[in-house]
């Protein structure tokens, strides 16, 4: 391999730089020139190229092999929920942060399950998304913490009775993908305090890897596929 290249998860390239460079896909030009202003201004953040709809920001990963890719939720032609898996296993170097007005956690939880590694309001991007892109090229997750705190409040349907609120947030919150330490982060309680709850809840259910763990949450209706 070249030396100007480096290596992405599953063996994708992109030129080797510490500069994060970012598609942005918004079907507005007003808000894709806003964002690009708050993207552009920050350090080591280059927007290479714009898209309009899914099937242009499809040709512009495809060309620019971008380390993130913003996308907004609800633009014109193919779905951009449906397109997020499909990107993602053919371009699996570029991250994918969501960008959009839709508040509903189930919103949030279809685009985490599908791959997306980031989920940012748009009334809440200029203090969000430059965080959102910056952990996203990193490889780590990012969700609205007031959408966070809605997904795991939400009742869940059908769980044993020994499993307590807590154990069921936290069941929720490792089945959408995210560590340890990031369901911490959203549940504003430690990393040791997580690991407990994690061993009792696997204790109780008699599983015992987090494959098992997910299909579990599916099949009990905490995530949607």
């Amino acid at each position: 391999m070249p030396d100007q290249y480096a290596t992405g998860p599953a063996g994708d390239e992109w030129p080797a730089t510490a500069t994060i460079r970012i598609v942005l896909a918004d079907d507005h030009p007003v808000v894709r020139r806003g964002l690009r202003m708050l993207l552009d201004d920050e350090l080591g953040f280059e927007v290479v190229a714009e898209a309009g709809d899914v099937e242009e920001a499809r040709r512009a990963v495809r060309g620019h092999r971008p380390t993130v890719l913003v996308l907004d939720l609800n633009m014109p032609g193919d779905s951009s929920l449906e397109a997020i898996p499909t990107m993602r296993s053919e371009f699996p170097a570029t991250q994918i942060v969501v960008l959009t007005m839709q508040q509903e956690p189930a919103y949030a939880r279809e685009a985490l399950a599908a791959g997306a590694t980031g989920y940012v309001l748009k009334q809440a991007a200029d203090s969000e998304l430059v965080r959102a892109v910056q952990l996203a090229a990193a490889g780590e997750r990012y969700l609205n913490p007031r959408l966070g705190a809605r997904i795991a409040a939400e009742p869940p349907p059908g769980l044993p009775d020994d499993l307590t609120k807590r154990e069921v947030d936290i069941l929720r919150l490792i089945a959408l993908g995210f560590t340890n330490v990031e369901v911490a982060q959203q549940l504003f309680i430690s990393r040791r305090t997580v690991e407990s709850h994690r061993a009792r809840i696997h204790e109780k259910l008699r599983l015992s890897s987090r494959a098992e763990l997910v299909r579990y949450a599916l099949d009990h209706g905490l995530v949607e596929t």
